[in-house]
């Protein structure tokens, strides 16, 4: 299926006539929203009635979750992040995204929209606008408000009639059968318990999960006495308005039961605004009575319990458990402290990605900084209050993995922010500067960079620090390049290099530099020297591990056997690119790398399969956000490749490949092109 969907990890129980509603909802209208309180299942209807419903979106279902976002600021950027937009342009996001749906046929579900009701109708409302091929469905616990809006309120499992009838008790005895297999819910007596649970409950299918996770511990019985005697003395309703009192019920009796470290983690974990990894869990939720080792013991226990669940190495806890204990953490007086230990965490972490960008770790810190992207967002917005400093320091050094990763719009705001926030010159400020510079080069405004990388030579004179003089002479050069002047593009870099000492694996940017000088070579129609400079470089990089300066040497490789007559070497280098940029999660460096495969499969005289590869690239140049980019002579190249592709197979099986590598999914077209030509 094209699109992304959630897994449904546990059984849908009931809801027949709401699928129905909201079936009928997603024909009729363009924009849906369900509503209802926390836990009563919004999320699951619209799982599975997104799911149902994906046959009649030929461009796929999207899911975004919103429960991560605390304002709207990010809120485009998800959203574009989820549907595949990296977009590398200086639009507004609302304009790539308008742009990007406009002539689609696809289904946007947005779920937890309650925090940012405002921000996601008026986005609704421009895209709707925009793409008359677009459906909306919402999860929320108010309605959006937009006169278009259809409303399904999502209540409770039905309580009355028998077995067959009450949907509460069918959820209950499916999920009592996952926790404790060997309760016998036929028992009379342990049926009527099970009754009163689920009335007690009022129905609220994420109220039953946390009492039946409790099975292991206590009877059904025992749970139905103690839920008794919950919800006859509660008096608390200042937070929890009355229609929420039996969740708050279940959840405060499910935190009783816990543990005393399990309650203090799971208030803990509460900072946290995505998904979880153990180990940053240990280092930021570890202290006073709850140490380092006990966290493994207390992550298992509250899995256990259903507050949190585990999907491989990571952990998520639902919105409505990470506000209970907010609450908690508020009462024990450590929101400060943990906002303040989770930034510091967040803040080594990027600063050891950093320095390891040059070993052989390189790959996974790029995706261990794709995977906290969330986190990393909300430890520079408390940096930005609370230690402007240590902001300017945490935003120089992500800002690269942010571009390498295509978070292009989030590096400008925050790197523009924590320059403004902290005007200190020194290396801090320098990198800053650089990887702005960088971001605005990436999104096409060469000239605007060009005058960061001579702001950047100044501050870096000024620093007399090798690295912040090589990062500008490297963003200098690049611009150079891009801007077609070729010779101030290689006599940057190379005076950049003279200058610096080491073994050319010294500092970041001295690689970088090495491999501008050798586009600048290949440019100056200089390519011997060019493949000679490129050869070593790449395998001086494969000897160390290193990936995304192997895979641009890649592409030189690639690029000069294609101009010196050389298709097969051309396309064998021009997959290892790709493989490289995959890994790295690069689309940029992809849509570079398939249009170098498809001129090689070209000049091969395989026109069907370099059309279909070259449609693919037009996907990726898509997600990016603008037309096919690169140094000048690459269209030459891309001109040829066309020409020589219609001419080998003519212009409608041209067309017909085209427009399959087009239009299929990216990932199955790069998974293809990946693979070579079948034998």
């Amino acid at each position: 299926m094209v699109g992304h969907l959630p897994d449904e990890t546990t059984s849908f129980v009931g809801r027949a006539t709401e699928l129905t509603d909201v079936e009928h909802a997603l024909r009729t209208h363009r924009l849906t929203t369900l509503t209802g309180p926390g836990g009563v299942g919004k999320s699951r209807l619209a799982l599975r009635a997104a799911g149902q419903s994906a046959e009649h979106h030929p461009d796929g279902v999207w899911w975004v979750d919103l429960s991560p976002l605390a304002d709207d600021r990010l809120l485009l950027i998800t959203v574009s992040d989820a549907v595949g937009l990296s977009d590398h342009t200086l639009r507004t996001p609302v304009e790539a995204l308008c742009e990007w749906l406009a002539d689609k046929r696809l289904m946007l579900v947005l779920d937890c929209c309650e925090r940012l009701v405002n921000a996601c109708a008026q986005l609704a409302g421009a895209l709707l606008a925009a793409a008359p091929g677009l459906t909306v469905l919402a999860t929320s616990r108010q309605p959006l408000g937009t006169p278009v809006e259809e409303r399904i309120e999502v209540a409770p499992l039905p309580l009355d009639g028998d077995d067959e009838k009450s949907l509460a008790l069918t959820l209950f005895r499916e999920r009592a059968a996952t926790a404790a297999p060997g309760v016998r819910l036929d028992d009379p007596a342990v049926a009527a318990a099970a009754d009163q649970i689920c009335r007690r409950l009022e129905g609220i299918p994420l109220a039953l999960e946390l009492a039946c996770a409790r099975l292991g511990d206590n009877s059904v019985e025992e749970i139905a006495a103690r839920l008794t005697s919950r919800l006859d003395v509660l008096t608390d309703q200042t937070a929890w308005p009355r229609r929420h009192r039996a969740l708050r019920t279940a959840i405060g009796w499910s935190h009783e039961l816990c543990a005393p470290l399990e309650r203090l983690l799971w208030a803990r974990l509460s900072v946290f605004s995505g998904d979880i990894e153990e180990a940053d869990a240990r280092a930021v939720c570890a202290g006073g009575p709850l140490g380092p080792d006990d966290i493994g013991r207390a992550l298992a226990g509250l899995t256990d319990r259903s507050v949190i669940r585990r999907d491989g190495t990571r952990y998520r806890m639902l919105d409505t458990l990470r506000e209970y204990g907010a609450l908690w953490l508020a009462e024990l007086g450590e929101e400060r402290v943990l906002a303040d230990r989770h930034a510091t965490h967040f803040a080594a972490l990027v600063r050891e990605a950093h320095a390891g960008w040059l070993g052989r770790d390189q790959i996974a810190w790029y995706g261990r900084i794709a995977d906290s992207h969330s986190e990393l967002c909300a430890a520079l917005d408390h940096f930005l209050t609370a230690d402007p400093a240590a902001a300017l320091e945490m935003g120089g050094r992500v800002g690269f993995f942010w571009t390498c990763c295509g978070h292009l719009h989030e590096a400008r705001i925050y790197l523009e922010r924590t320059l403004d926030a902290h005007d200190e010159p020194g290396p801090d400020r320098t990198r800053t500067l650089w990887a702005l510079g960088l971001t605005v080069m990436l999104q096409g405004d060469h000239e605007a960079a060009h005058r960061f990388g001579e702001q950047c030579s100044i501050a870096a004179w000024q620093d007399k620090d090798p690295e912040s003089m090589l990062s500008a002479a490297y963003l200098l050069g690049l611009t150079s390049l891009m801007m077609g002047h070729t010779q101030a593009g290689h006599t940057v870099s190379d005076r950049a290099l003279s200058a610096v000492r080491g073994d050319g694996f010294s500092y970041p940017s001295q690689l970088r530099c090495r491999l501008v000088r050798v586009f600048a070579l290949t440019g100056l129609g200089r390519l011997d020297e060019a493949g000679m400079e490129a050869a070593t470089l790449r395998a001086e990089c494969a000897e160390r591990g290193e990936c995304w300066t192997r895979s641009y040497a890649d592409y030189q490789l690639s690029l000069i056997s294609l101009l010196t007559g050389r298709p097969y070497e051309a396309e064998t280098h021009a997959r290892s690119m790709l493989a490289g940029k995959h890994q790295l999660r690069d689309s940029f460096g992809i849509a570079l790398g398939l249009d170098l495969l498809a001129a090689a499969v070209a000049a091969q005289g395989d026109g069907e399969r370099a059309a279909g590869v070259y449609g693919t690239g037009q996907a990726y140049w898509r997600m990016v956000g603008h037309p096919q980019r690169g140094t000048p002579e690459l269209a030459a190249v891309r001109a040829e490749c066309e020409r020589s592709a219609r001419e080998s197979v003519g212009d409608p099986a041209y067309e017909t490949a085209f427009g399959r590598g087009l239009s299929e999914d990216r990932a199955a077209g790069l998974a293809k092109a990946l693979q070579g030509p079948m034998p």
